[in-house]
């Protein structure tokens, strides 16, 4: 039984490929598995054509997941963005102040926006490590309110983790104004960003931060320059 798995899924997998071959052997896959022979033995002498077949399923699912949602996925709470804010290419970074690994992509983040005039990076705060991760998001859509997020989001990944102390040395390092920053985080629209953020994760299946989205391509972890870039310039994985 596992091993027809196995074959059931190498099979499906390569259906993505050979669709677009117009020869016989597409027509063999989908008539059931009258054709598997002929398929698995066409894998074998041209292995070329997996890497082909699993970044075309990847699209596929990637296509279906955004369907309906890309448009508003890629449109920032006001001033939550990085770079260019009217530019023509958009990065979407779902991000926690708490994650190590959201701190080593900033720099990436940095280099693309130095590199590319174009690039706007939408950023959707996503906190789901610590109670102070939801504490940080909040100042930051704060900072956004008053045009200053990329000087708080710098500063806090800057200071250290998430905490009372170290988020009130953020706001100050952005030069907030804090009468407005504590209306802005009491206004229920800030609550209902952040719960929209996490619904946007729920429904991309987003497992954990950061995550990204490009030319309706989604990745996850600290994939590094050359993986934002190359999914930004749309190349295949």
């Amino acid at each position: 039984m596992a091993e027809l798995s196995i074959r059931r899924f190498a099979l499906g997998a390569v259906c993505a490929v050979l669709g677009g071959l117009g020869g016989g052997l597409a027509v063999l896959a989908i008539q059931g598995w009258q054709g598997d022979r002929m398929v698995h033995d066409y894998i074998v002498n041209h292995p070329e054509v997996l890497p082909e077949a699993m970044d075309n399923l990847h699209r596929q699912e990637d296509s279906r997941q955004l369907a309906g949602i890309r448009a508003d996925l890629e449109q920032p709470w006001p001033g939550a963005v990085l770079g260019n804010p009217h530019g023509t290419q958009t990065l979407v970074e779902f991000t926690d102040f708490a994650c190590s690994f959201c701190r080593r992509s900033q720099a990436d983040v940095e280099l693309l926006i130095a590199a590319r005039p174009e690039l706007k990076v939408v950023i959707r705060e996503l906190p789901i490590l610590t109670p102070e991760s939801a504490d940080a998001a909040k100042m930051a859509l704060a900072a956004a309110a008053q045009g200053r997020y990329a000087a708080f989001h710098k500063a806090m990944f800057a200071i250290g983790h998430p905490g009372a102390d170290t988020i009130a040395q953020a706001a100050a390092a952005a030069g907030l104004d804090m009468i407005r920053a504590r209306a802005t985080i009491a206004d229920p629209a800030t609550a209902a960003e952040i719960e929209r953020n996490l619904e946007f994760a729920r429904k991309l299946g987003l497992s954990g931060t950061p995550s990204w989205e490009a030319r309706g391509r989604l990745l996850a972890g600290a994939v590094g320059v050359d993986g934002l870039a190359q999914a930004l310039d749309g190349v295949k994985r």
